[in-house]
């Protein structure tokens, strides 16, 4: 089995990730055939899963991390399952809706297609949803690139390459639905910044190599570019969908 970047780490993953616009969740109900039942598959601590419930009955999120769902924000409608993409546990034909937000690039694909099919009722939408490469304020965008591409790019596990380039080239054996241009805006301080980056699978992958002071030496840049670490700086990530219908 490949490694599981995020059995640990829950409590700053659920803090430090980026939260999805509204307009996601509520589009996907929209194409979807009922509003009966939704899964979020590889969920982590729920931050989309939340967003879906608020327009499903009932919303199930499916990981495979302990710790990942441990620290899930509750929410009336949800029900939180520790289990693999590919073995989900629920029944035939009971999901309306099938997301995966950030997390089809850790999957066996042709296994989770398998069960999505069988969880799915008759027309239900199937959405891998990712997020790419943020983009910063121009004055620290160039700091920031450097170190994604050419400092910690060497540590990225080899799926990352498929959000960057938004699901292109995976398979993806359902008939496609257009979708409308989305992106995540936030306003961020460095702590926040920094927080998000002490998420990512690449620095644990440094940490492991030995090159831990690598994210050291980019907070020092950072803290010297930012200013007031407390203002915060426009922070923008183009939102990437395959969205089809099974």
């Amino acid at each position: 089995m490949p490694r599981n970047w995020f059995a640990s780490g829950g409590a700053a993953y659920a803090q430090f990730r980026p939260t999805y616009p509204d307009e996601l969740a509520a589009f996907l109900a929209d194409i979807a055939p009922a509003k009966a039942c939704a899964v979020d598959v590889g969920c982590g601590t729920g931050q989309f899963t939340g967003q879906v419930a608020d327009h499903f009955e009932e919303v199930v999120g499916i990981d495979p991390s302990a710790d990942q769902i441990a620290h899930a924000a509750p929410h009336a409608r949800v029900r939180y399952d520790c289990a693999p993409a590919e073995v989900t546990g629920l029944p035939d034909a009971s999901a309306d809706l099938i997301v995966a937000a950030q997390a089809a690039h850790w999957f066996d694909r042709p296994r989770f297609y398998a069960e999505a099919r069988r969880i799915a009722v008759p027309g239900a939408a199937i959405a891998l949803v990712s997020y790419g490469i943020p983009v910063f304020d121009a004055d620290i965008d160039g700091r920031f690139q450097h170190f994604y591409r050419a400092e910690i790019g060497r540590y990225w596990p080899l799926e990352r390459k498929l959000v960057e380039s938004g699901y292109a080239s995976i398979d993806f054996p359902f008939a496609e639905i257009d979708w409308p241009a989305m992106a995540i805006r936030r306003e961020w301080d460095l702590s926040a910044l920094l927080g998000y980056v002490s998420t990512w699978s690449a620095l644990r992958g440094a940490e492991d190599a030995g090159e831990g002071t690598i994210i050291d030496r980019f907070a020092a840049d950072m803290e010297g570019l930012w200013g007031d670490p407390a203002s915060t700086r426009r922070v923008e990530w183009p939102i990437a969908m395959r969205l089809g219908r099974i």
